[in-house]
């Protein structure tokens, strides 16, 4: 049988040829140095597998939460041991759930997770991440109140992956163009490459992915609502980046966009000259990372 070591070679070899790229099994990460006075969090990856896309009606089926330590620079330092548990919904699991996650009706049968266990394992972490945080970050509020006291921040919203040469946001296409792969669609494997991802530097930028995320989770950003906009200048806003609210929820049912605390007045300045034609009172709202991606907002 070969040998690490000599895979190893024959995959350098390749390597040595523009007409191939090789793409390694992840590995588990190891401890690193934090730098000498560096300030030290609890960061938490989380991700859940779910029977449907919609908070409200559909269930958790699975749920990873990945600790790391970091540093405030944006260091990995150190990975620890998940919390990955099961969880029977009150009805069958859809087949495309099944096709999709391979997660079937008789792996969770008689399965529970404990919101009480959960927030014990959440309650020391300084900061969650999600790659697509509006949808975990909304299932795991209903299932569990710790993660409404939390800042979050989204792997996959947060860091210009296009900007730094990236073809596509999802995960499997980051990790092959840090040249590895992984099992995917079960919560705790994204999670593992998805840590992985934020402690490589950005091929462009040259910083680490982590230190990107969390420098663009501190700044606050508003919601600035287009309600009762004009019906012809629909696709107007939806060009320009607005997305539509159709949901009841004490929200209007309107376009909305999010902006940088820069960009704030110049959009209320655009929705006053291009989209009222007049002078009117827009209240924008400030969004943080205690609440962003949340249903609060």
């Amino acid at each position: 049988m070969t040998d690490h070591a000599d895979l190893e070679k024959l995959a350098a070899v390749l390597e040595q040829s523009e007409d191939y790229k090789v793409l390694r099994r992840l590995q588990p990460r190891p401890c690193v140095e934090g730098g000498a006075g560096s300030e030290v969090r609890l960061g938490l990856f989380v991700d859940v597998e779910t029977t449907g896309l919609d908070s409200a009606r559909d269930e958790i089926l699975e749920l990873a939460m990945l600790p790391f330590r970091y540093s405030l620079e944006g260091v990995v330092i150190e990975v620890l041991e998940p919390f990955d548990r099961l969880r029977e919904p009150s009805m069958p699991i859809p087949p495309a759930i099944t096709a999709l996650t391979g997660i079937t009706d008789a792996m969770v049968l008689g399965k529970k997770i404990d919101p009480e266990e959960v927030a014990t394992f959440a309650a020391p972490a300084a900061l969650i991440v999600a790659h697509n945080a509006t949808f975990d970050r909304r299932f795991l509020e209903h299932f569990c109140p710790v993660f409404s006291t939390k800042p979050w921040a989204c792997s996959m919203a947060e860091i210009d992956w296009v900007a730094e040469g990236f073809e596509g946001t999802k995960l499997a296409y980051l990790a092959a163009g840090y040249g590895f792969f992984y099992d995917r669609h079960r919560a705790a494997n994204d999670c593992f490459a998805a840590v992985e991802i934020l402690s490589r530097l950005l091929p462009r930028s040259r910083i680490s992915a982590l230190g990107s995320l969390l420098a663009r989770a501190r700044q606050p950003t508003w919601r600035i609502w287009a309600a009762n906009s004009p019906f012809e200048f629909k696709d107007i806003l939806k060009a320009r980046g607005y997305r539509w609210n159709g949901e009841e929820s004490g929200r209007p049912k309107a376009w909305y966009i999010d902006v940088a605390d820069h960009d704030k007045e110049s959009e209320l300045q655009y929705l006053r000259r291009e989209i009222y034609k007049r002078e009117i009172d827009i209240t924008p709202t400030r969004v943080t990372a205690y609440d962003r991606y949340s249903d609060r907002v």
